[in-house]
């Protein structure tokens, strides 16, 4: 009897409300999953955009060196122990490094 009563039971939205659970899923997916992201690359943007010579940088291969020259796509680095120069395309810049950080 109770099977048969919610099988008959209208439905209030009609179609929406099978259209409502997906509508909300994406938007969770959205708020939880893009926004984050979106505001961690803008974040790596900038800082790639404050780079200057002097700084101290990880590479995305975990690479660590001093900021020599700054060019238009690509950092001069100079590695330790031998102080070998090394030229990077800025995107591939993990993090500015302090010197808290690196100890």
């Amino acid at each position: 009897m109770l099977a048969i009563w919610f099988q008959s039971a209208p439905s209030g939205l009609g179609s929406l409300g099978g259209l409502a659970l997906p509508v909300l899923f994406f938007v969770v997916l959205y708020v939880l999953m893009i926004v984050p992201n979106q505001r961690k690359q803008k974040k790596w943007q900038e800082m790639l955009g404050q780079l200057k010579a002097g700084d101290r940088v990880t590479t995305n291969g975990g690479i660590r060196g001093t900021i020599l020259t700054v060019k238009d796509d690509a950092v001069v680095l100079r590695v330790q122990p031998d102080g070998v120069k090394l030229e990077f395309v800025k995107n591939s810049i993990a993090a500015v490094t302090t010197d808290e950080q690196a100890s």
